[in-house]
């Protein structure tokens, strides 16, 4: 996180499940970024995070404040290959 922080990038996690499941997730894990609910799955599927079966395909994207995509990667890239997209 320190890295990230340090990039000016604030991570956040996106899931189907339910708030009330993140809040028990984040607490059992002890997370220090948000997750937001995607249910629909709308957020993945705009991502093209969607596996043929509906699953979700772990991802990683890095979005500037403009909305442009800096970084884009399936599974679960190194932090420093992320942040070295940041600025």
């Amino acid at each position: 996180m320190a890295k990230f922080r340090k990039a000016g990038i604030q991570p956040f996690g996106v899931n189907p499940a339910g708030v009330e499941a993140h809040a028990n997730y984040v607490q059992k894990l002890n997370f220090n970024f948000p997750l937001l609910s995607d249910p629909d799955r709308a957020i993945a599927r705009a991502y093209h995070a969607l596996k043929d079966d509906d699953r979700i395909q772990r991802s990683v994207y890095l979005v500037r404040r403009d909305g442009s995509i800096a970084f884009a990667q399936r599974g679960t890239p190194a932090v420093d290959d992320i942040v070295t997209h940041a600025s």
